[in-house]
């Protein structure tokens, strides 16, 4: 498996970890593998879009995705979440409310942002909302050993920001949108940008200094520029 994520043009980040960063919006999706069960870290932009990771995942592990964590409810990250029947996902305590009441709003802004009307329109009224709802921290047992730390840093980036922490040598952290490398961090209207700054904090210590942080925007990035980018958000926006 580890030696085929290139062929499906993913990249790997860890045994059993690995991620592909989707075009349009340079958006992160990610996979991590256990004995029984398949963990996505978010789905994509669109049904087709979600649709895509499914069958490459299938081809790539010849399994189903079983398990979804979203790390936050922006159109770009949780549209394609349908395209996986039966996954059990989940999200920061909120999220499903979120998603339940907020369907006009995800509609007008992956429209505004590029997303065909019918794309948009057919993803938002097969949208999911989670299942499950994390708050502190929850663990996911995905079997043989392998678990993922899911916790509720925020809000910051949206009022709704979950993180996965995948636990090796290095240990992996999917930080969405809390993090990016692609381009300045985006502090919308659902933005907390005076607890940014913290959630960072609280993600470098479930990280650590060794920890590979996958942004949810951009290239993979190491603890020290977590820390700059903290600094950098806390200027910007006036906070210690």
């Amino acid at each position: 498996m580890d030696a085929s994520w290139e062929e499906f043009g993913w990249e790997r980040l860890g045994h059993g970890v690995g991620r592909r960063r989707l075009p349009g919006w340079d958006a992160t999706v990610a996979l991590v593998v256990g004995a029984d069960a398949v963990l996505l870290y978010d789905t994509g932009s669109t049904l087709r879009e979600g649709a895509e990771v499914r069958a490459q995942a299938q081809a790539l592990l010849g399994r189903r995705v079983t398990h979804i964590a979203l790390s936050h409810p922006h159109f770009d990250h949780v549209l394609g979440t349908a395209a996986f029947s039966g996954a059990q996902v989940y999200g920061a305590v909120g999220t499903r409310e979120l998603l339940r009441r907020g369907a006009d709003e995800l509609h007008t802004s992956a429209v505004r942002h590029g997303v065909g009307e019918h794309d948009a329109a057919e993803a938002v009224d097969a949208l999911v909302a989670p299942q499950h709802e994390v708050c502190g921290e929850w663990t996911v047992d995905l079997g043989g050993g392998r678990e993922v730390l899911l916790a509720d840093v925020g809000p910051a980036h949206s009022g709704h920001d979950l993180v996965a922490v995948v636990p090796g040598s290095p240990a992996v952290v999917l930080c969405g949108d809390l993090v990016e490398e692609s381009g300045e961090p985006q502090a919308g209207s659902d933005a907390f940008p005076s607890r940014w700054p913290a959630s960072l904090d609280r993600l470098l210590a479930l990280g650590g200094e060794d920890a590979v942080y996958v942004p949810g925007h951009g290239a993979v990035v190491d603890a020290a520029f977590v820390r700059d980018q903290r600094e950098q958000l806390a200027v910007r926006f006036g906070v210690s």
